[in-house]
């Protein structure tokens, strides 16, 4: 695998801001604001992936969370759903760095030939070319963290039970952090948005998997997360829980986000 390539950014200036200076505004921004959150030190994060006006506030809480362990934590291994391009199982990049607006973030290779050995793990770029709910974390964790790099799983059509035997294979100490992307319900009315949001919330409180992808598009990953917190003993946090409605967008049909953090390293 050729390891020479970057993978640029595909949703800047859509999804968030192209400018270097004003996107590092409204990161830093977002992270003040939420601040004030509960001192809780993540292992795992359950974060949104709209565009910015929509759910970075409540992705921007979770982020916050890292402050503390920002020099300590020195790899991500992120989780998203494949949006774009359909594939078996999970798949991997061959690049060696996927750029931001703020710079570029170096793949690990290692963990990525690691991961590999899975029959589940597949290299190929083309889920990862435009996949959007991988690439909008990344202003977020660069302004976030100091040095790390990044080990991107796209999701496709996979298993919780597979997602999570990647999670324990790179699961790693105090230098990784687990990050699952994943909006929750589409396009429903508000109120109706906020009871099945508020169902979905509490199965993963009480580390119950999803049943289905219309509860939240990033449900494989988020269900191999609960199985993985299930048996390592962590207990996660609900930290913010809104929807567009809430923040940039009527009321008639909404998309659902939230944020969770999974504290502790069982």
């Amino acid at each position: 695998m050729t390891t020479v390539q970057i993978r640029p950014p595909a949703v800047a200036g859509m999804f968030y801001p192209g400018d270097p200076r004003e996107l590092a505004d409204d990161v830093e921004r977002m992270l003040t604001t939420a601040a004030a959150a509960a001192a809780v030190v993540p292992k795992a994060l359950i974060v949104p992936h709209a565009g910015y006006v929509y759910s970075g506030p409540i992705a921007a809480s979770a982020y916050a969370l890292l402050a503390p362990v920002r020099a300590a934590i020195r790899r991500v291994v992120l989780f998203g759903p494949t949006h774009r391009v359909p594939v078996r199982g999970l798949a991997v990049p061959s690049v060696a760095s996927f750029a931001t607006p703020l710079g570029a973030v170096p793949l690990d290779r290692a963990a990525i030939e690691q991961a590999l050995m899975l029959p589940q793990v597949k290299a190929a770029n083309g889920p990862h070319a435009l996949e959007h709910s991988l690439e909008v974390q990344l202003p977020f964790l660069q302004a976030a963290l100091d040095d790390f790099s990044l080990v991107p799983f796209a999701v496709g059509d996979a298993s919780g039970g597979e997602v999570a035997e990647v999670m324990d294979l790179l699961w790693g100490g105090d230098e990784t952090l687990i990050v699952v992307s994943s909006d929750l319900s589409h396009y429903h009315r508000y109120a109706d948005a906020q009871r099945i949001d508020r169902r979905t919330a509490d199965s993963i409180l009480h580390l119950q998997a999803l049943g289905s992808h219309e509860q939240a598009c990033g449900a494989t990953p988020v269900n191999g997360l609960i199985e993985v917190a299930r048996r390592r003993g962590l207990q996660p946090q609900l930290l913010d829980l809104r929807n567009s409605g809430d923040t940039a967008g009527d009321k008639s049909r909404v998309v659902g986000y939230a944020a969770f953090a999974f504290p502790g390293d069982g």
